[in-house]
């Protein structure tokens, strides 16, 4: 593991300069004696910048192209979001949030929450501007059925990106939404989105574009929800045709499919095609917008779109 660490840190060096690295550092074995994995991390890095501080820190800048922050789901209805970013931005970002918690715990304003539950508040208020105790905009896309919306059903939800949530809360967060006792700011807008009462698919209107207005798009992330890529699962980038709009395919949600940004990319190589496909277990003849991939190596697989949220008496027996 030490290894890794050292050609890690010495890996923007030329052989000559890393040579000199593991010279000086084993010149006295007693130099790493009791020395932790990452003092010695610290160690090789020290002398990657004295030996070429200008690799250093082109590598660096390279580094720093490849902030980003990323969100994925955690159980129990909560998320990671994290944050790829320079050290000192890092560092000052969580200090900042550590002092001013500090602060607010010490003061006795903090109403029972913890010094970490404060941070975590402090950062969705200065991110988007909302105290702990209002909701979201409801930006965020929601899918659920009539009956768990409006009649105590319990057909869970399924939110854009993240997968289902219990009917329960998903009623509680539309009604915080709603709340203007509690935030008379936030609009929520309901949208109709019809599916077909056998399967639950969801269906659209047809559209003479070549790209896919933002409507269908829309519809489209709900119903694929991720790559429909034979196993990918990455957040939808790009809208595809299944037949190619150049081959006379229409702009619609039928021949409509959501991809990964690779996948996409990989579709348009020599020998990939696409081809819509009759339901596949043939057991009541309903199209459920099933997919056959072609690869070029002559293999096929077969993808459809997971299960929308639907009452119970809609849903297929046996």
């Amino acid at each position: 593991w030490r290894a890794t660490l050292l050609v890690r840190e010495t890996a923007c060096l030329t052989a000559e300069d890393r040579r000199l690295v593991d010279e000086r550092l084993c010149a006295d074995p007693a130099t790493l004696t009791g020395q932790g994995d990452s003092a010695v991390a610290a160690m090789a890095a020290r002398l990657a910048a004295e030996l070429d501080a200008a690799a250093v820190a082109r590598r660096k800048a390279r580094a720093a192209q490849q902030r980003r922050v990323t969100v994925r789901p955690a159980p129990e209805f909560m998320g990671h979001l994290g944050a790829l970013l320079p050290m000192d931005r890092a560092v000052c970002l969580w200090a900042t949030l550590r002092r001013d918690a500090d602060t607010i715990v010490a003061t006795g304003d903090a109403d029972g929450r913890t010094r970490d539950q404060v941070m975590a508040d402090l950062l969705v208020e200065r991110t988007i501007g909302l105290a702990p105790t209002m909701s979201p905009p409801v930006a965020v896309q929601v899918v659920l059925s009539d009956e768990t919306l409006l009649g105590g059903g319990e057909i869970p939800a399924e939110v854009h990106g993240y997968g289902p949530i219990p009917a329960p809360a998903a009623r509680a967060w539309i009604h915080d939404a709603v709340d203007t006792d509690t935030d008379t700011d936030t609009e929520v807008t309901l949208r109709k989105l019809y599916a077909r009462p056998t399967d639950g698919q969801l269906t659209a209107v047809e559209s003479v574009a070549r790209c896919f207005p933002t409507g269908l798009a829309r519809l489209i992330d709900l119903r694929d929800r991720t790559c429909r890529t034979p196993w990918c699962d990455a957040p939808i980038r790009h809208h595809d045709h299944i037949t190619p709009h150049e081959d006379g395919g229409p702009t619609t949600a039928d021949n409509g499919l959501g991809l990964c940004a690779a996948c996409n990319h990989a579709k348009q190589g020599d020998g990939w095609t696409t081809t819509r496909t009759e339901n596949p277990d043939g057991t009541d003849g309903t199209d459920v917008h099933s997919v056959e991939f072609r690869t070029p190596t002559g293999h096929t697989y077969r993808s459809t779109p997971p299960p929308q949220p639907l009452p119970m008496r809609h849903r297929r027996a046996g």
